[in-house]
């Protein structure tokens, strides 16, 4: 190979094929401030993202890194969510279809009609679980069935404590079984199908959504009722049917469902604005579907940017001693250890380095050191770069 061609290669080489810089580790002190920081700035009112990015920068310092080595970390943990950022930002097509096109209306009212006045509390929770394990979330989900919820209120003579909190707890019940930025990034992390997480919420959402409709049993006869003024008349005519609203999150859980059904892999990044798109050609509404789009990253933007600052924390967290105390404390207490590659690498181990794995689709697992080594293994030092921990 001649010089041209040599350099010509190392330019075209992949960004995590470079020689990893010799990273400091960072101490527990540090990534404790770090998070301390973080917190306080966001109790400030700081943006969260620049709340992180600041803690971040300000623990690696603490923790004994020098600003390039600091920065070099929080670059790594970053890189390491943004495919996460790229498909809740793709999901945003899905919300946007819901919410703007009264499909996540008429999906609410559908139900509460099904279910009837006599199990209105039931039926307020049931429709917002739906609507939040969808992709729509929680707040907006609430807003959406409140016009409906006063009105059965006003007529069942039910209390609103009861209705909100029906509301509100069927809504947190969906949403821990939905494709949320919350469940797209813990797949990511994990390398697991967002399927298999979605699946890991539906029994424990069911509970949630049986303890809401209990609760909110009791909180009938307390606090006041709803006035005839505060009922909101839905204007019906311009909503979708109820088949063309649910085909949305229908072929989007579909597409999903097909990885562990068929062994065929439709990543969220597809499935998901997939969904909205059949859903806003059933509905009639396709030559809107810019506008939902617009809305639906308006509402997905501020969540992508909040994640990329988690990245920067993350990465001084994955490379400080904060982890070995908590796995010290957890081996203690006698709970079992998730794997590594859920977040937290080894101490020599940069963000870069855990963004180059985790392409490689590996997951690393701390082994003991051998006994007398002093916590190293044999011939090779703390920041030896041949380190690498057993897969």
């Amino acid at each position: 190979m001649n010089k041209d061609t040599g350099m010509e290669a190392a330019i075209m080489r992949p960004l995590f094929q470079q020689p990893v810089p010799d990273i400091t580790p960072i101490t527990a002190l540090g990534a404790l401030a770090a998070l301390v920081i973080a917190i306080a700035l966001i109790l400030k009112k700081v943006p969260p993202a620049y709340g992180m990015i600041v803690g971040a920068l300000a623990g690696g310092l603490i923790g004994g890194a020098d600003l390039t080595q600091t920065v070099a970390l929080m670059i790594g943990g970053a890189q390491g969510i943004t495919t996460a950022v790229m498909r809740i930002l793709a999901a945003g097509v899905l919300a946007g279809v819901l919410i703007e096109s009264g499909a996540a209306t008429t999906i609410a009212e559908t139900i509460v009609r099904k279910l009837g006045e006599t199990r209105a509390l039931l039926a307020l929770a049931l429709a917002t679980l739906i609507l939040t394990a969808v992709g729509v979330f929680v707040d907006v989900a609430v807003i959406t069935v409140a016009p409906i919820a006063l009105a059965i209120a006003r007529r069942a003579d039910l209390s609103k404590p009861a209705i909100l909190l029906a509301m509100i707890g069927g809504g947190k019940a969906g949403n821990v079984m939905s494709p949320n930025p919350n469940a797209i990034a813990a797949a990511d992390t994990f390398h697991l199908p967002l399927t298999s997480v979605m699946a890991a919420g539906i029994i424990p959402g069911l509970f949630g959504l049986a303890m809401a409709y209990w609760l909110a049993k009791r909180l009938n006869n307390r606090g006041s009722k709803v006035d005839a003024k505060e009922v909101v008349v839905v204007d019906e005519s311009a909503l979708p049917r109820f088949a063309a609203a649910v085909s949305a999150p229908l072929v989007a859980i579909l597409l999903l469902a097909l990885r562990p059904v068929a062994g065929i892999v439709i990543d969220p990044l597809i499935a998901l604005p997939l969904g909205g798109l059949v859903g806003a050609l059933m509905m009639g509404k396709f030559g809107n579907l810019n506008q939902y789009a617009v809305s639906g990253l308006s509402r997905m933007a501020p969540v992508a940017i909040m994640l990329l600052g988690t990245g920067t924390l993350a990465g001084i967290i994955a490379n400080s001693g904060l982890k070995d105390v908590m796995i010290a404390g957890l081996t203690a207490s006698g709970l079992p250890l998730l794997p590594a590659g859920a977040g937290l690498g080894s101490p020599d181990v940069t963000g870069y380095r855990l963004h180059h794995r985790r392409h490689r689709g590996r997951l690393q697992r701390l082994q003991p050191h051998p006994a007398g080594t002093g916590g190293q293994r044999p011939g090779r030092g703390r920041h030896d770069p041949r380190r690498r921990h057993r897969v």
